[in-house]
């Protein structure tokens, strides 16, 4: 299946690419390497807002994550203009705004990695860092960056 027809079968449509909400670029391009700026979790109903461990349970933590990974493909698709040029999703950087106590951090982040292996396959197997924060631009429950190798 290519790239198109999984995103199909995930029930993802993707939306326009995010433009930065303060100084800084949405992607690098350096050598064969794809720097994506942080994805929040905003997406078609608006931003998904919150604090895991205080107002959000791990699912709902999960559906911010997911929204991070749209939008971080939604990127890769404007920067290379053909996901099929992904070759590997190197790393995620994986962010969750949470309570003192929340440590279900990684479980939360999978909401991400969860769709990048849906979308790309092997490709989409990743090294990720899971960082819980006690507050998020704009209030965001989840941030995701990645790093991503084209051809």
């Amino acid at each position: 299946m290519s790239v198109s027809e999984r995103l199909a079968a995930a029930g993802v449509t993707l939306p326009e690419a995010r433009p930065p909400v303060a100084n800084y670029v949405p992607f690098v391009i350096t050598g064969n390497l794809l720097f994506i700026s942080g994805q929040v979790s905003a997406g078609p109903d608006g931003l998904v807002k919150g604090r895991l461990g205080e107002d959000m349970t791990v699912e709902q933590g999960q559906v911010a994550a997911r929204i991070c990974a749209i939008n971080l493909i939604a990127q890769m698709k404007a920067a290379l203009g053909d996901l099929e040029r992904v070759k590997r999703v190197v790393k995620l950087g994986g962010f969750v705004s949470a309570a003192k106590d929340f440590v279900e951090i990684p479980k939360v982040v999978n909401g991400c990695s969860d769709l990048m292996v849906e979308v790309f396959g092997d490709k989409g197997r990743h090294a990720r860092s899971a960082v819980a924060c006690p507050v998020l631009p704009m209030g965001a429950a989840v941030e995701v960056d990645a790093v991503v190798e084209f051809a």
